[in-house]
């Protein structure tokens, strides 16, 4: 259980990183973006460890107080289904 929620989270992780990044790359050039959702979206399905290390090295979304405050959102959100899971699964052995 343990080994797939590593992949769980880092397969989504790696998602949220790659979609950061283009999305950084978009708005310099002036190209088409990322919606704000999709990026929440990868946060609540367990990417945002990825999406946390992405802001922080693309420097990117980090001034967008209410952007942040949906991702915390979206983290506690995570978490909160991680342990729902986890608690059925312990409760089931």
């Amino acid at each position: 259980m343990f080994s797939l929620v590593v992949a769980w989270y880092g397969f989504f992780s790696l998602l949220a990183i790659l979609a950061y990044g283009f999305d950084k790359y978009a708005a310099i050039r002036g190209h088409w973006r990322v919606q704000e959702s999709t990026l929440h979206l990868l946060s609540v399905l367990g990417g945002w460890i990825g999406a946390l290390m992405a802001q922080g090295v693309f420097r990117h979304k980090l001034s967008k107080k209410r952007f942040m405050l949906v991702f915390w959102g979206s983290v506690f959100v995570n978490l909160l289904g991680l342990v729902l899971v986890l608690s059925q699964w312990l409760a089931f052995l």
